[in-house]
This record gives C-alpha cells, structure tokens and sequence, in this order.
C-alpha cells in the first residue's frame, strides 16, 4: 500500500490531467470506511491472509498518498528551475532533488500509516480470523473476557509503538544529513 501509494502520489504531483481525472475516485474510494468493505474483501479475496493484507494496504494508502503528493509539490521552484538550468535528466531530478526534497513529509506519512497497518490487520481478524490479536479481542467480548480484551488491546498498542518506532528510527538514519 504505501509503494503504490508513493508512486501514484508521485504521479499525482507531477501531472494535473492524472490529478483531475483520479482525485475524485480516490476521495470517493477514501470516504468508505474499511469496516463497511472487509467483508467484501473476504468474499473476494477469501479468509486467508490475502484479504488482510489488502486491509491493511488500503488503511495505509491514503496517508502515504496525501504526503507524497504535498511532499512533491511543497519543492521550492527554485531548485526544480537549478535542476533544468543542469539539464538533468527526469531521473537525475528525482534522485537528486524530489526524493531528497520530500523525504521528511514522506516519512511522516510513513509513520501514520506504520501505526494505522496494526488497525488494518485487526479489521480484518475481527472480519474473519480462527486466531490473532483482533480474533482475541473478538473472542474476549462474545464470553466477556475483560483481561484478555485489555492483554490483546496491550499488544496491539506495543506492536504499533514499535512499528512507529521503526520508521522513526529510519527518519533519524534516512534525514540524518539535514542536522
């Protein structure tokens, strides 16, 4: 979700006709919450782990696509008119200014979407799942489990800290060069 979403978020920067045609099919697709769709997608896509990953693909896909687009588009022009004045090639603009230019927005929205991936896979276990954290939890409320309830919700809050974690630690290593 989030490679997909930085490549069309990408695409989006850069051409308004893919922006104008695409903007309102993503704000439709966006306004539709994911529980009202995982059971669509276990149909489609069936009980296994495919499903989920969809999920959670779509959970962290929108985030990633607002920050690439505001990542690009927030490039001073300045540096993109430095760039042609060199004559770089689209490839050696992208390397060399874009990618370094946005990678704080884009981390940013890294982050959101490493905490909202953990949302995603328990929808999808509350959906349709024989075990994990969302099924626990789903289990725990039908025999009024209150422990296990508050041990899985524990978990599930350790596993995104560290999931945020990670993708902070990769900002610090990633944008290290900008202290």
């Amino acid at each position: 979700g989030v490679m997909a979403a930085f490549w069309l978020g990408y695409l989006l920067a850069k051409s308004r006709l893919v922006a104008y045609t695409l903007t309102p099919y993503l704000v439709a697709l966006q306004a539709v919450p994911i529980v009202a769709i995982a059971p669509l997608l276990i149909i489609w896509f069936g009980a296994g782990i495919a499903s989920k990953v969809i999920i959670c693909a779509l959970l962290v896909f929108f985030p990633m696509l607002v920050n690439t687009v505001l990542g690009m588009r927030n490039i001073p022009p300045e540096l993109r008119d430095l760039m042609r004045s060199l004559e770089s090639t689209p490839l050696q603009t992208f390397w060399h200014l874009e990618l370094p230019a946005a990678l704080p927005i884009l981390l940013g929205g890294l982050k959101v979407s490493a905490t909202l991936s953990v949302i995603g896979a328990v929808v999808g276990e509350f959906v349709s799942a024989s075990a994990g954290l969302g099924y626990l939890i789903n289990f725990g409320r039908g025999v009024y489990d209150t422990p296990l309830v508050i041990a899985a919700v524990f978990t599930l809050t350790g596993l995104a800290l560290l999931l945020y974690g990670l993708a902070a630690w990769l900002e610090r290593i990633l944008l290290d060069w900008q202290d």
